[in-house]
């Protein structure tokens, strides 16, 4: 971590009351369960502590089963993420605290566990997972920038001898795309990656070619993306770029930028 953000995370976890100790080597990694109430997730009390995402500042917060947190647990991440910071109000005072964090989730299409799969011990309909689904808002959807879906792996290549790429050779990749991203906002004072680019930046570092401009206004219209999806396909696109060590964003990265929208597509369920 940049030893300037890294003296912020340290900041944080001495008001929350931890000691820390060898942060330049630990992972700021929160991981949290369905239980885990909204005063806990974003801070609050009579004297407002950071709550689990400014804790996971600089780093990674991690919800298992997203539809299981209750419906307003989620919602009150919505301004923070769009933000990176969260404000707490109190009658005296206010306090901000930042939280500019990765959030991961995993989750499962329906509440028996099972998607499209003729097997299963346990079905659920199509308005079944609708409606679990829906716990889930369309402006928190809007706000993660990658949708995967990941479906059941078959014994044969769970028993495959053949090797993927290594996971040292992956860690170099992501390293030379961020210092990429280092070297390109090193002139910003609050931008240090992609994430954290604005519209204004976004339309200086993200420019598109006419046909990459007409593949994703098909996209848009196809799929009836919010501008706020616009520009994370946008940023997402750049990101692919950097990782394959390309100047340009070009039409191949707008494609697979945009096939990490699942949730946006109409009719997934089937």
């Amino acid at each position: 971590m940049i030893p300037h953000l890294l003296y912020l995370v340290w900041c944080i976890f001495l008001t929350f009351g931890y000691i820390v100790v060898q942060m330049y080597k630990e992972k700021n990694m929160c991981t949290h369960y369905n239980t885990i109430t909204n005063v806990a997730l974003v801070g609050g009390g009579s004297y407002p502590q950071p709550g689990e995402i400014s804790l996971s500042h600089n780093g990674v917060l991690f919800l298992d089963e997203l539809p299981e947190f209750k419906r307003e647990v989620l919602e009150v991440m919505r301004q923070p993420l769009e933000d990176r910071e969260v404000t707490i109000s109190r009658a005296k005072f206010t306090v901000t605290y930042p939280s500019s964090f990765m959030l991961v989730a995993s989750m499962n299409p329906s509440p028996g566990g099972y998607f499209n799969d003729p097997d299963a011990p346990v079905t659920s309909s199509p308005a079944e997972m609708q409606r679990y689904l829906s716990k889930i808002s369309g402006p928190l959807l809007d706000r993660i920038d990658i949708h995967i879906e990941v479906t059941p792996v078959p014994f044969e290549k769970l028993s495959d001898d053949r090797k993927g790429e290594s996971s040292v050779d992956i860690r170099k990749r992501v390293t030379k795309a961020r210092e990429v991203q280092t070297e390109r906002f090193k002139a910003l004072e609050n931008v240090h990656y992609n994430a954290q680019m604005n519209t204004k930046q976004i339309r200086k570092y993200c420019k598109l070619d006419e046909a990459s401009l007409q593949l994703l206004k098909s996209a848009m219209e196809r799929l009836n993306l919010s501008a706020r999806a616009y520009d994370r396909i946008l940023k997402v696109s750049r990101t692919i770029a950097d990782l394959e060590g390309s100047k340009d964003v070009i039409g191949a990265h707008i494609s697979e930028a945009i096939q990490y929208r699942s949730l946006d597509r109409e009719g997934w369920l089937g």
